[in-house]
């Protein structure tokens, strides 16, 4: 893909001691057309070269040496350098690079040779998969694959949460009241009430609870009746989770969970000891980060049981002499903020590359909160993702039948609207953002959401459909679609490769979503305004190619977000 940016900062770099790529990160689009396609802010000079702006900038222009047929004018505007490419160019270049790449136009080599691990989802065993979970697994498969489609070696892990204290509970629980409970018939809606129902008995009495710890002990050390136990929570759990996993199409390339760093933990804390960063309060061994305004990293309890903190830097190790990473992305919701500020700052003692240590980071997500407060497995307020998926392809069905009840799989494009619905919800803004959970709200199906950008993708597939043919790239012009909206259309075509290294480099998948309405946005004002199947072959070839162009980087950018393309609306 032709890059204006790199054009323009290359013909700077001649006239001025700067390096391109510094020069690259000064340049800017400016908010309208009229002022450039691009725009070079002179006051980043100022202080090194003693002048005003203006001056430079006009210096500038007399000295840049650039291809005319690329850059047709420069125009000085106070401290700015106004680039106006050569739109022909644009637009050859654009399609030109869609005929050649097609599905995988965007894609990029930029990732070769770098390894990123993303951990993502990672349920509780044996609790009910809420909403909760849904926004760490949708946000965490996007990156996955936008990564993948950079040329990022990219791994996805499950990182189950399959052991701790709670498994003790639900050990005690099942002990006392299991044959009241058809467990076989609904395994995790039964495990769940029995979870709740032993936590609520371990609030009442302490005894209980010290026996629910001392179950996890005996798990720990391997006890025959508790490892019974534990392996069925989890293969009934696991058998479960895969049916929305399978409903959302996420893959993952491991499933280790917690319970795989067990034997893995000694060998850390001899680390910790040796290191001498260790050392004993209150009966629990911790590694103090006072210092670093960080408070205590508990690594083991006073009753001599683990904690999840020595499981995570268990992990690091592991997957640094494993992997080799560059990137460890943990997408967690921003309550475990400090956990992960302690683990990787501990994570400095366990003897791993620093590239490795560099690389550790907390993607950080906002709550998903129901309007009546915060959601909690042990109050059993939870909405179970299962349903949420069910009642929103079960209303997309009901809006087929009233308005287009003759529609060829009916059941396939529900689902595939309904899902896609949800997906884009949890991923139209900053992931930071709390959210309150509403059903209106994430099932609405007006302004910018993910049925229109499928609605858009089916107008557009029902053009080149009508057409009955896709037009050959040699036999389109290009200089019939330089007019506003047709550019508005390429300029957000052209971009899409830009908004993806903006993703990564951010780990921000929002940033991709809002693309797929601007290009939705943009190619519904050219639909308005020029049509498509007119007398003309030349000029209907050519719409139609831009057409084309539109449907393609439409599948292929909700793809990387999860949602699928119906094949009508």
């Amino acid at each position: 893909m032709l890059n204006f940016k790199e054009v323009i900062a290359e013909a700077i770099a001649k006239t001025i001691e700067l390096d391109t790529k510094e020069i690259i990160t000064y340049i800017e689009v400016p908010p309208s057309k009229e002022m450039g396609d691009y725009a070079f802010p002179c006051f980043k000079l100022a202080k090194i070269l003693k002048k005003a702006p203006p001056a430079i900038a006009n210096e500038l222009k007399e000295k840049i040496k650039i291809d005319d047929v690329l850059i047709k004018e420069i125009r000085v505007e106070g401290g700015y350098l106004n680039f106006f490419v050569n739109n022909e160019i644009l637009v050859k270049n654009v399609l030109e690079q869609i005929n050649q790449k097609q599905e995988n136009y965007g894609s990029s080599d930029i990732g070769n040779g770098k390894t990123v691990l993303v951990e993502y989802s990672s349920p509780n065993i044996a609790k009910e998969f809420h909403i909760g979970h849904l926004r760490t697994t949708i946000i965490g498969n996007a990156l996955y694959h936008i990564y993948k489609f950079l040329g990022y070696n990219t791994i996805g892990i499950n990182h189950l949460g399959d052991y701790g204290t709670q498994f003790g509970k639900l050990i005690e629980g099942y002990k006392r009241w299991g044959t009241e409970y058809d467990i076989e018939a609904n395994p995790i809606e039964e495990l769940t009430k029995i979870y709740i129902r032993i936590n609520d008995l371990c609030k009442e009495d302490e005894e209980v609870l010290d026996i629910c710890r001392d179950n996890f002990k005996k798990l720990e050390d391997g006890d025959n009746y508790c490892m019974e136990l534990w392996n069925w929570f989890r293969d009934v759990s696991l058998k479960e989770f895969q049916k929305m996993y399978d409903l959302l199409d996420v893959k993952f390339d491991s499933l280790k969970g917690e319970s795989f760093y067990a034997d893995k933990m000694d060998k850390i804390e001899d680390i910790l000891d040796k290191a001498k960063v260790t050392k004993e309060s209150q009966g629990a061994k911790i590694v103090d980060l006072e210092d670093k305004g960080l408070g205590v990293c508990i690594i083991r309890k006073s009753d001599g049981s683990t904690i999840y903190a020595l499981r995570d830097l268990a992990a690091i190790k592991y997957r640094a002499e494993t992997y080799d990473f560059d990137k460890c992305l943990y997408v967690v919701a921003y309550e475990q903020a400090l956990h992960f500020k302690q683990i990787f700052e501990v994570a400095k003692y366990l003897e791993i590359p620093e590239k490795c240590l560099n690389g550790l980071e907390h993607v950080q997500y906002g709550m998903t909160r129901l309007s009546t407060g915060r959601m909690s497995t042990r109050k059993g307020n939870v909405i179970r993702v299962r349903d949420l998926l069910e009642e929103s392809i079960s209303r997309i069905e009901k809006i087929i039948e009233e308005k287009n009840p003759e529609m060829k799989d009916k059941e396939e494009n529900a689902k595939k609207i309904g899902i896609g619905a949800v997906i884009f919800n949890n991923l139209c803004n900053t992931i930071i953002k709390d959210q309150i959970f509403d059903w209106e709200t994430v099932l609405s199906f007006n302004g910018e959401t993910g049925p229109y950008i499928q609605y858009v993708y089916v107008r557009a597939k029902s053009v080149l459909d009508k057409l009955g043919y896709i037009p050959e790239f040699k036999d389109i012009d290009v200089s019939l679609l330089t007019d506003v909206s047709s550019m508005k259309v390429i300029n957000t075509l052209y971009n899409f490769s830009n908004v993806l290294e903006n993703v990564v480099e951010k780990n921000e998948p929002s940033l991709l979503a809002r693309f797929l309405i601007e290009l939705s946005q943009n190619y519904t004002d050219f639909y308005n305004e020029n049509k498509v199947m007119v007398d003309d072959k030349k000029l209907r070839d050519t719409r139609a190619y831009l057409t084309l162009g539109v449907q393609t980087v439409i599948k292929t950018g909700a793809g990387l977000l999860g949602i699928k393309m119906p094949t009508e609306m």
